[in-house]
């Protein structure tokens, strides 16, 4: 009989710790390792910088079409610049024309 009671005392004295000790090991865990813990934050940082970037580079693109896009307006074409590059472009020159070699890392507008 006393064997009975000594092993029902240490099981009310040992169960609820150690319930409570596995269960905030379990939360504990989570907010490190789970899908929303830290790591995880971490990484959706990185990913967040990454898309920031990607959209930086993709405005600057963006711009740079509108530039070019603008440049070809109607009322900011100047035909004499376009006959210019278009004889560069195939290659073409008249007798009077005066040509200024460039390299060929050099931008040409």
């Amino acid at each position: 009989m006393q064997i009975g009671r000594f092993f029902r005392r240490v099981i009310r004295a040992v169960v609820p710790p150690l319930a409570f000790l596995s269960i905030a090991g379990y939360f504990g865990w989570n907010a490190t390792q789970g899908d929303h813990g830290m790591q995880a934050y971490q990484q959706q940082l990185g990913l967040l910088e990454q898309a920031k970037q990607a959209r930086t580079d993709a405005q600057a693109e963006q711009n740079a079409w509108k530039r070019r896009v603008n440049g070809l307006r109607e009322n900011t074409l100047d035909t004499d610049i376009l006959d210019e590059r278009a004889r560069a472009m195939l290659n073409m020159a008249n007798r009077n024309d005066v040509v200024v070699p460039y390299d060929r890392r050099d931008p040409l507008f």
